[in-house]
């Protein structure tokens, strides 16, 4: 069977597990959505987020296919992830997403909206090697 590729394994994941490193070395694992986009990744997550600050901190992160609770479905794949600054790029993410995900990410996009959190997201951007 041929080797396969971060981009053919994790575009159509329906989760990915984000790893990203601790302070102290340790590794903290999150399941998360995330849409193919440019042959990088784009997931959102609320920005006081523990994932936001570790990844402020220290950019390299691992990625691989896994379940809702984070039980891993493929290998791990090394890469970079980078907190997205501008409005135009967060928009395409969110859009990436919004097609992806359909009704589900509709749903949370508009209560997200309505109680606030909407304004707090921060849009990653993952690079895998």
């Amino acid at each position: 069977m041929p080797e396969m590729s971060a981009a053919t394994d994790l575009n159509d994941a329906r989760y990915v597990n984000l790893l990203s490193f601790k302070r102290d070395g340790g590794e903290a694992k999150t399941p998360v959505w995330a849409a193919p986009i440019d042959g990088k990744l784009g997931i959102y997550t609320a920005g006081d987020s523990y994932k936001v600050k570790r990844i402020r901190r220290n950019p390299a992160v691992r990625v691989a296919r896994c379940d809702v609770r984070g039980e891993l479905e493929g290998p791990w794949y090394e890469g970079t992830c980078a907190i997205v600054e501008d409005p135009a790029e967060r928009a395409r993410i969110l859009e990436a997403l919004l097609r992806k995900y359909g009704w589900q990410m509709r749903i949370l996009n508009f209560f997200a909206t309505m109680s606030g959190r909407a304004k707090k997201r921060v849009f990653l951007e993952v690079t895998v090697r």
